[in-house]
């Protein structure tokens, strides 16, 4: 495993999200809103893995954060720490979708870790069978990184 000791990872599904609503968001929230604000909530610290669509973030993505940083200035996320790691089919791996992240999660309130920069450039020669991850220098970024985020979350707690 990568993460350190004392790390645990729990990964929060998106894909049941409806569509962002400003209208639907004055009222209660939807059920897989309540669930994932909750487990955000719970969440001491954020890390986001992505792919690379159109030099930007998965639209998902970006509809789970539409969500969640709602109420504008007081949502669960504001003010956790937060990590971005990426994988990609071509040589930049990334590096524009975290860059647009990264803009996204300072508007809404996360402290970002600033480095280590994780892009796993050519994906598909660098993930087995079974979607593990088997690049060395990609895996010791990631294990760099996620040291890196428990220390953060540390110190920001």
């Amino acid at each position: 495993l990568l993460q350190p000791e004392g790390m645990h990872i729990y990964e929060v599904p998106i894909d049941r999200l409806p569509f962002y609503d400003e209208d639907v968001d004055r009222q209660d929230d939807p059920p897989p809103v309540r669930e994932l604000k909750q487990a955000l909530q719970r969440a001491d610290a954020l890390l986001i893995f992505t792919p690379e669509y159109n030099y930007s973030i998965p639209g998902v993505l970006k509809n789970a954060l539409d969500w969640a940083s709602r109420p504008s200035g007081r949502s669960v996320l504001r003010g956790k720490p937060a990590a971005i790691m990426g994988a990609a089919a071509g040589r930049s791996g990334t590096m524009r979708a975290q860059l647009h992240l990264r803009d996204i999660l300072l508007t809404i309130g996360l402290f970002t870790l600033p480095e280590p920069e994780v892009y796993v450039t050519f994906a598909a020669d660098k993930f087995n069978a079974l979607g593990e991850l088997t690049d060395q220098t990609s895996l010791d970024g990631a294990r760099q990184l996620l040291r890196n985020l428990q220390e953060w979350a540390l110190a920001i707690r």
